[in-house]
C-alpha cells in the first residue's frame, strides 16, 4: 500500500496507479460519502496535471476494485483498494455509504461550450436544414440568433430562470457537473444583464458548477454594423460588467465573440477580447467555424484559454494553438446538426493539441448529454473513447480554467462524480443514448443530487 498526500514523495505512476491508497491529512470522525468495491474508479489523472495530451490522453489512470471517500467540505479525501480504504476508515462515520460492486465511477463530466440561457425555441428550423437550407440562409432570413434574440428580450428573469433551471438539470442528470453557461441572445446591454443574473442565481441555488460567460458578441444587433456592435460592447457593456463585478452583483470568467464572415471580422473580435481581458476575463470564443477567418491565430497570440467550433481552422492555426496551449473546444453535435465537415480532431491530437468537448447545447444543437457528444467525436471525429473522456473531463475543465478542481478523481479536488451500473466504464460512450439507464448517481461535493429511482430531472430536488 502506498499513501499519497499533498506533502508525501510516494505517488502512483502516471499512466498506472496501481495498488495505492489515496488520502489527504488526518481524518475527522465523520466524512460525508463513502464509495465502496467499485469495479472500476477512472481517476483520469493522478499526477495532478491541469490537461492531457497525447498518449496521456490514451492511458487514463485507472483504478481495480477500489472506493472513494469524500469529506464534509465536499473535496475527496482518498481514493484507493477497497480493502485498504476499509482498514482506514475502519473507525469514522459516513453520511451516507454507497456500495459501488460491478460498478464504475467517473469525474462529473465537463460541458466546455454551452448557451442554455434563451426563450423560444427553433424546432421549426430544423425541418428547414433538412430541406437544405444553411446556418447563414436561415439567420439572415431572421431566423437563427436574431430569433432567439427576438423572444429572449421579451421574456422574464423569472421565464429565464425557469427554463434555465430545468435544463441545468437536465444535464445534471446526463452526468454533467461543471458547465459553460453563456449570455448572447440578448445583444443589448438590459437583456445581456439580464441572462447574467439568472446564470449567478443558478450558481447559488442550484448543485451544479457554472463558468460564466459573457457572449454579447454573438451576433450584430439589428440597425447596428459591426464597428457599431464593437464599439457599444468596447465602451458600454464591458465597463458595466466591470462595474457590477467589482460590487459582487455578477461574477463572470470568460468572455466570447462569435469571430465570422458576416458576424465580427478579425479586427473586431480583436478589440472585444482585448477589453474583456483587461477587465480580467478569459478569452474564450467561436472562431473558424464557417469559413476560415485566421481565427485560431489571433486567439493563440492574445493568450485565449479557449477557442470552440474550429471547423475550418488552418494548419498553422492548429500549430499556433498546440505551442499556445490554447484549447480547443469542439463540438460534434454542431458538426452533425449543421451537416458540416467535421473539426480535424485527430489532427491536433497528434500536433499536441488540448483537445476538449462541449455540447453546444441551444436552440439549434438541442442535446444535454456529454455521453452522446462523446460518442459522436469517437465516431465521427475519430477519436478514441479514452480521448473523448480526456476531452469532456479534465480538458474540458482546463478550457474553462478549473481543472485545479474539476475534471479528474484526485485527492483534495472537488467531489464531483458520476456511478454507472456496468463493470467497464467505456459502456458510458458505447452505450450511445443509453445514459438515462446507465448512470445510477450523480454526485457534486459528495452529495447524492441524482439517484436513479427519480423519474425526471425534477423528481429529485436539492436540499436546502
Amino acid at each position: 500500500m502506498l499513501l499519497h498526500c499533498p506533502s508525501s514523495s510516494l505517488s502512483p505512476a502516471p499512466t498506472s496507479p496501481g495498488p495505492s491508497l489515496c488520502s489527504h491529512g488526518k481524518m475527522s470522525e465523520s466524512q460525508r460519502l463513502l464509495l465502496e468495491n467499485a469495479q472500476q474508479v477512472v481517476l483520469v489523472c493522478a499526477q495532478g496535471e491541469p490537461y492531457l495530451v497525447g498518449e496521456a490522453m490514451r492511458s487514463l489512470a485507472i483504478l481495480e476494485n477500489a472506493s472513494l471517500v469524500v469529506g464534509r467540505d465536499g473535496c475527496i479525501k482518498a481514493i484507493g483498494p477497497a480493502d485498504a480504504i476499509r482498514r482506514e476508515f475502519s473507525k469514522i462515520s459516513f453520511e451516507e455509504r454507497i456500495d459501488c460492486s460491478g460498478k464504475c465511477i467517473l469525474p462529473g463530466l465537463v460541458d466546455a461550450h454551452a448557451h442554455p440561457v434563451w426563450a423560444g425555441d427553433r424546432v421549426h428550423e430544423f425541418a428547414m436544414k433538412l430541406a437544405g437550407a444553411t446556418y447563414m440562409e436561415i439567420h439572415q432570413a431572421g431566423g437563427g440568433i436574431n430569433f432567439t434574440v427576438e423572444h429572449t428580450q421579451k421574456a422574464s428573469e423569472e421565464e429565464l430562470f425557469s427554463t434555465f433551471r430545468y435544463r441545468l438539470l437536465c444535464m445534471r442528470r446526463a452526468g454533467t457537473t461543471l458547465v459553460e453557461c453563456k449570455s448572447g441572445y440578448g445583444l443589448n446591454l438590459e437583456t445581456e444583464l439580464k441572462m447574467l443574473r439568472v446564470i449567478e442565481r443558478a450558481q447559488k441555488e442550484l448543485d451544479i458548477s457554472i463558468s460564466s460567460t459573457y457572449c454579447g458578441a454573438h451576433a450584430v444587433p439589428k440597425g447596428k454594423t459591426p464597428t457599431e456592435a464593437a464599439d457599444d460592447i468596447v465602451y458600454n457593456h464591458l465597463p458595466k460588467l466591470k462595474e457590477l463585478g467589482q460590487r459582487g452583483e455578477i461574477h463572470v470568467d470568460n468572455i466570447d465573440v462569435f469571430c465570422e464572415k458576416g458576424v465580427f471580422d478579425l479586427h473586431s473580435t480583436r478589440r472585444i477580447l482585448q477589453g474583456g481581458k483587461a477587465i480580467g476575463l478569459q478569452i474564450n470564443f467561436h472562431g473558424d467555424e464557417l469559413h476560415p477567418m485566421k481565427a485560431a491565430e489571433l486567439g493563440a497570440e492574445l493568450g485565449a484559454r479557449a477557442i470552440s467550433h474550429l471547423e475550418e481552422v488552418s494548419d498553422a492555426g492548429i500549430a499556433a494553438m498546440a505551442t499556445g496551449k490554447c484549447s480547443a473546444v469542439l463540438l460534434p453535435t454542431t458538426a452533425y446538426m449543421l451537416r458540416l465537415k467535421q473539426p480535424q480532431a485527430r489532427k491536433m491530437l497528434d500536433e499536441g493539441v488540448i483537445v476538449a468537448l462541449g455540447s453546444d447545447f441551444n436552440p439549434n444543437a438541442y442535446c444535454f448529454s456529454m455521453s452522446t457528444v462523446m460518442h459522436l467525436a469517437c465516431v465521427n471525429m475519430r477519436m478514441s473513447m479514452s480521448e473523448a473522456l480526456a476531452a469532456a473531463t479534465i480538458n474540458a475543465a482546463y478550457a474553462l480554467g478549473r481543472s485545479h478542481t474539476h475534471g479528474s478523481l484526485e485527492v483534495g479536488k472537488q467531489g464531483d462524480l458520476i456511478i454507472i451500473n456496468s463493470p467497464r466504464w467505456e459502456h458510458l460512450i458505447y452505450q450511445f443514448g443509453g445514459y438515462q439507464e446507465l448512470i445510477e448517481y450523480v454526485v457534486t461535493k459528495g452529495k447524492v443530487v441524482y439517484k436513479k429511482d427519480s423519474t425526471s430531472p425534477k423528481g429529485h430536488e436539492e436540499k436546502r
